[in-house]
């Protein structure tokens, strides 16, 4: 089972690997990042702008927790995708203050989610307007998993296109445990 201080990590993790995607990116010309690319958006700046879509999503539905997260206000001050595929901000300078808010929003939840949150469940309506409920952990877990399945498509995007963002795993965040001898 998930707990806050893997959550905690996770979002770490997530702001990390955001900065590392970011920084690379900054090294395209504008016309390199919205180049057609054989991925699920298009281009670097399309899976982009997808990750911050479904990350607004998310942290939209996350308001119809029953705890009202505090983190979540910044949300009403922010864009509302409507579609998956919807362009944000076809340009890199506008998405970074976008992905910096969100990656902070994100750390601030998870350090506002007690153990009793994670009990819950998330009832919230889907882009089609269906109602679903599911155990706010899973959610959570999908939440960070989809963020990662994304990066992983940017980091061979930006290989593709002569940049190597380096380590990307998450096991270079955990902390060393001395081993019982």
């Amino acid at each position: 089972m998930i707990d806050r201080t893997y959550l905690l990590k996770l979002a770490e993790y997530n702001q990390w690997m955001n900065d590392k995607i970011y920084q690379a990116a900054a090294k395209l010309t504008p016309a390199q990042l919205a180049a057609p690319r054989q991925d699920f958006f298009g281009s670097i700046v399309a899976t982009l702008n997808h990750l911050l879509v479904a990350d607004l999503i998310w942290l939209t539905r996350f308001q119809q927790h029953p705890a009202h997260f505090p983190a979540l206000a910044i949300l009403d001050q922010l864009p509302t995708p409507q579609a998956l595929d919807q362009i944000l901000y076809p340009d890199l300078a506008k998405l970074t203050v976008l992905r910096q808010q969100l990656d902070q929003c994100i750390t601030q939840l998870v350090g506002e989610i007690q153990s009793a949150d994670l009990q819950q469940t998330l009832s919230y309506r889907t882009m089609r307007g269906i109602s679903a409920s599911k155990p706010f952990t899973s959610v959570l877990a999908h939440f960070f998993n989809h963020q990662t399945h994304h990066r992983g498509q940017l980091s061979t995007l930006l290989f593709q296109a002569g940049l190597d963002i380096g380590v990307t795993d998450l096991l270079v965040l955990l902390d060393d445990v001395a081993a019982d001898v």
